[in-house]
């Protein structure tokens, strides 16, 4: 095969996965150590070297404190979030703050790094690989997201991209990546769900295909839900139980934090297909072993309430299609945990039937961005491919109010304005929050950033039209403007991430891989 044009990557909490298309036929690219998916791994070494993939996964017991994995969880968020404080406490690295802006960070001995920093290690080995096996240079890119990913999170994955030396020439939806490649798309007015649980983040979404057009009705998802969260289960269990045995609290002792976390994910994996597994470490702690035996019974009593995490977004993804389970001619399964028994059930509960069997839950996501490769390079026509926004838009109006300009589930891309006015006389300068999310409340919504229109004319207040329009792109990134209608000022801006890095910084990390006292007040609809 000669090198393609771009490489489709999934680049996952666990394991990143990457793949190539020729027209309608992709292919996946193991790696230099010939495994179809690369682990999310990266390790930093005394010596200075870095490892990444299989290499870094290998040498974690020795070296827990530096070996880095589940970064995609961190991506986009802060420091201060509960999600972050419940995992700091399982991790066996350090998360700190940014000094600047309280982002959650990675300690890497006297150094803190950045989520998008991190995973750029891991995509600069994908594309490595990829050209190691292509015989050719790899430029172009196409990296799936979460389908509930926000704009922060969204921005920080392509940053990524850039650092790695890569053009992200469109960020995708993993379900609807997954459709793409399922195989179904050829098949007549077909009503499908992708039920998508990975190693940290759920989506579920619902597309109608219909003569070679890939619409996404809906999504809906938990952006903290993921086989990690199954694999903390056992490790809390784990600890609980040695505890209990042998009086100590492993939290404090890294290397075997390390060893458990192994263990948990091993076992875990066994027991989808065996009814009981055991669980031995040998000198866990000084001469203290552990040894333990788990049915798959007792794992799903354990687990029950992850699974049951996932019931309501499918219920959400649903009605928000106006559509019923009835309704839905066939259900994808994507992610390594959609392979655990009990997750299969409960799929069968909320749908009424048997998931589609037909595709590989760790490939078929890159294999589906490959082929949107193909379909922005016309290699195949006839293709069209509509996703949504998963969550609201809007910004802060008087009072913590929050006027939404685009709804979620709105097909994209999408452009809308709408006009709003000043709160106080003699306004020349408003300021516009942008937030995203479903609460009444701006402060409880995500923040996105803000920036100043000036140069109002000043009037009483409620007369000046501030015309303020909303742009999300194929990549689901937004755009926003504000005009005066009277005077003509006009300022715009791309969202930077309220949560993320300097602009500056990510433009000079990419080039080195390519290289080697106005009144103000808030604003107000317009009645």
């Amino acid at each position: 095969m000669p090198p393609a044009k771009t490489l489709g990557i999934d680049l996952g909490t666990t394991n990143s996965c990457m793949a190539v298309a020729e027209g309608t036929l992709s292919t996946v690219i193991p790696n230099r150590e010939g495994g179809r998916t690369t682990p999310s791994v990266v390790a930093f070494k005394d010596n200075g070297e870095v490892l990444v993939g299989l290499p870094a996964k290998r040498q974690a017991i020795v070296n827990p404190a530096e070996t880095i994995y589940s970064v995609k969880r961190l991506m986009g968020r802060k420091f201060a979030e509960p999600e972050i404080e419940s995992l700091r406490y399982l991790l066996p690295y350090g998360i700190a703050p940014d000094a600047a802006n309280g982002d959650a960070r990675v300690k890497v001995r006297t150094s803190l790094l950045s989520p998008p920093e991190v995973s750029a290690l891991i995509l600069k080995k994908l594309k490595a690989d990829a050209e190691t096996f292509l015989g050719g240079t790899v430029e172009k890119a196409i990296i799936t997201v979460p389908a509930y990913f926000n704009d922060s999170q969204r921005q920080a994955t392509k940053d990524a991209g850039a650092i790695a030396g890569l053009e992200v020439i469109r960020i995708i939806n993993e379900p609807t990546a997954a459709s793409l490649a399922s195989g179904l798309g050829g098949k007549q007015n077909m009503l499908i769900a992708v039920y998508d649980l990975g190693g940290g983040t759920f989506d579920v979404s619902v597309l109608e295909l219909a003569k070679g057009i890939f619409e996404v009705k809906s999504t809906s998802g938990n952006t903290y839900l993921g086989g990690d969260d199954f694999d903390m289960k056992l490790l809390a269990w784990m600890i609980e139980e040695f505890k209990t045995q042998q009086g100590v609290d492993l939290h404090q002792d890294p290397k075997a934090m390390q060893r458990l976390k192994e263990a948990s994910e091993a076992a875990k994996i066994e027991l989808s297909a065996a009814s009981t597994t055991h669980i031995t470490l040998p000198f866990l702690y000084q001469d203290k072993s552990l040894e333990l035996a788990l049915s798959r019974e007792s794992f799903e009593a354990m687990t029950k309430d992850l699974v049951d995490k996932t019931e309501e977004p499918c219920r959400k993804a649903i009605e928000s299609a106006h559509v019923t389970a009835k309704d839905i001619d066939a259900v994808v399964l994507v992610g390594g945990m959609t392979r655990m028994p009990r997750i299969v059930q409960k799929v069968r509960e909320i749908f009424g039937k048997d998931p589609y069997a037909r595709v590989n839950p760790d490939e078929v996501v890159a294999a589906g961005a490959a082929l949107q490769g193909s379909i922005m390079g016309g290699e195949i026509a006839e293709v069209l491919l509509l996703d949504v926004t998963p969550l609201s838009l809007g910004l802060r109006t008087v009072g913590d109010g929050f006027k939404v300009l685009i709804d979620k589930n709105t097909t994209i891309p999408i452009r809308r304005g709408e006009i709003f006015t000043t709160t106080e006389d003699n306004q020349t300068f408003v300021r516009i929050g942008v937030f995203q999310g479903e609460q009444t409340k701006a402060s409880q919504n995500h923040p996105l950033g803000e920036f100043e229109l000036v140069g109002i004319k000043p009037q009483p207040a409620g007369k000046p039209r501030i015309e303020v329009t909303f742009e999300i792109n194929a990549d689901g990134l937004l755009r926003v403007s504000a005009k005066d209608k009277e005077t003509g000022q006009k300022q715009s801006i791309v969202i930077k991430p309220s949560t993320g890095l300097d602009r500056d910084l990510v433009d000079r990390l990419a080039a080195e891989a390519r290289a080697g006292g106005s009144p103000g007040g808030g604003v107000t609809s317009v009645p």
